[in-house]
């Protein structure tokens, strides 16, 4: 089974591997490239949300996603858009949606990764198979449990970077190699080093899905209207 990690970045998207014998690292810039990528790989987490709400503002695995990595991280998960505010052309039309539907409105954390959310959406409501291997993960989480409870330092802080870092070096050197060519070879405002090291951890835990029991929150998973999980996956 082929298995990465991967998230969205200002150039696309960063993707990482560390199946054994093929570790690699790779930038997307297109919809055919990403396409085609995932549906080479076996198995896939990815730092954006799937399953999305129709008329509730919060998805149930985002509520109880904060409560599980606690009230300092809580604000890293964030709602994402209601489906009917996904093709919405403009943040003040996606706003009018979701407060029509759930009177809130739409952050603008949100709307800022709506086009990769809706990317997302797209290729894994196509008859592919892609819903499948696909699966939402939260780098946060994956963190707490790799490093046994809470990191103190965030992720803005240079200390809180080298810390993720460490801790995934532990498990796949390889990773400090990847971190410095990617910095070497991209700037900071097009992969930035927050991006780097949470796709490490969903590549290294999308490796261990292959050996380890999939644990999903909430426990029962309820689908969205397209089909789509509306759970984050660990091990």
């Amino acid at each position: 089974m082929k298995t990465g990690g991967i998230d969205g970045c200002k150039l696309g998207w960063l993707f990482v591997s560390f199946e054994e014998g093929n570790e690699r690292y790779e930038v997307i810039e297109s919809r055919e490239r990403l396409e085609q990528l995932l549906l080479e790989s076996g198995r896939i987490f990815v730092d954006m949300p799937i399953g999305l709400e129709d008329e509730e503002y919060n998805r149930e695995c985002d509520v109880l996603m904060r409560k599980e990595i606690g009230s300092d991280y809580a604000p890293s998960v964030f709602s994402p858009p209601i489906r009917p505010a996904l093709a919405a052309p403009s943040y003040a039309e996606a706003n009018m949606i979701s407060f029509e539907y759930t009177g809130k409105k739409l952050s603008l954390q949100s709307w800022n990764i709506t086009p990769k959310i809706q990317l997302i959406d797209e290729l894994l409501t196509k008859d592919n198979g892609l819903e499948e291997k696909v699966l939402e993960a939260h780098p946060e989480h994956l963190f707490q449990i790799l490093n046994g409870g809470l990191i103190f330092q965030k992720k803005n802080l240079k200390k809180g970077i080298k810390h993720r870092l460490e801790l995934i070096r532990e498990e796949e050197p390889v990773a400090e190699d990847f971190f410095r060519e990617i910095k070497e070879e991209y700037r900071r405002s097009d992969v930035g080093e927050d991006d780097i090291v949470d796709v490490m951890i969903l590549a290294l835990f999308a490796k261990w899905s292959e050996q380890k029991e999939l644990k999903t929150i909430p426990k029962e998973i309820h689908k969205d209207s397209m089909g789509l999980p509306k759970a984050y996956h660990f091990v």
